[in-house]
């Protein structure tokens, strides 16, 4: 019980810290990796070891809700060998707080040990979170590299302007539409009001990186 309450006491006073800092983008800085569910054809076929046949069946079965739907559809494609060539390439942000194991081994260069210390820090609050913890353990463009698969959902109510354009595919116009509906009082809320501006997939696809908290 004294060891639960000590967790609690550290998440609370860390919760306070991050909020009083400086807002920040809750998606890592895209270093230049392609995101499936938005990419053109040609961005697509320019990816290493992806043929004209997983091409199209990326076109045709996005958009992906996570990491390990779209694996399905590479694995099928792409050897194992290739998977750090075409996850060097193309990627989905994965939610710190809500991924698989085997969904974070699939990032290239992280295996067992490091997957270990995504794991050990959670719940993550913010991103500078998941900077702070496990920069103790690489060099700054090993967690730059490493920042840009991964995101923490950004509260709906309080984000920033910088942290809701974070999330991939978000413009100037949307994050208007974003800000417009506060405050929200459930995710219902947010599905019924931007369903007004996409289709039910693009919803989908964008409520994955937000919540009301």
């Amino acid at each position: 019980m004294m060891v639960l309450a000590y967790r609690i006491l550290v998440f609370s006073f860390m919760g306070f810290l991050l909020l009083a800092a400086p807002s920040v983008a809750q998606v890592g800085e895209n270093l230049g990796l392609i995101n499936p569910n938005l990419a053109s054809a040609d961005e697509l076929a320019a990816v290493p070891a992806l043929n004209s046949a997983a091409v199209e069946e990326i076109l045709a079965g996005r958009p992906f809700l996570s990491m390990l739907a779209f694996h399905e559809i590479a694995e099928e494609h792409v050897s194992e060998s290739a998977y750090d060539q075409v996850y060097g390439a193309l990627w989905i942000p994965i939610d710190l707080n809500d991924v698989s194991n085997e969904e974070i081994l699939l990032i290239p260069g992280v295996g067992n040990r490091m997957l270990h210390e995504f794991e050990e820090y959670r719940p993550y609050i913010a991103l500078p979170q998941f900077h702070r913890e496990i920069g103790k353990y690489v060099d700054d463009e090993e967690l730059a590299r490493l920042a840009q698969y991964v995101y923490v959902r950004i509260d709906l109510n309080s984000a920033s302007q910088e942290d809701i354009l974070s999330v991939p595919g978000v413009g100037p116009r949307m994050q208007h539409e974003f800000e417009e509906y506060r405050p929200y009082t459930a995710m219902a809320q947010f599905r019924r009001e931007i369903g007004k501006y996409v289709d039910d997939e693009e919803v989908n696809r964008l409520a994955r990186y937000v919540e009301v908290r």
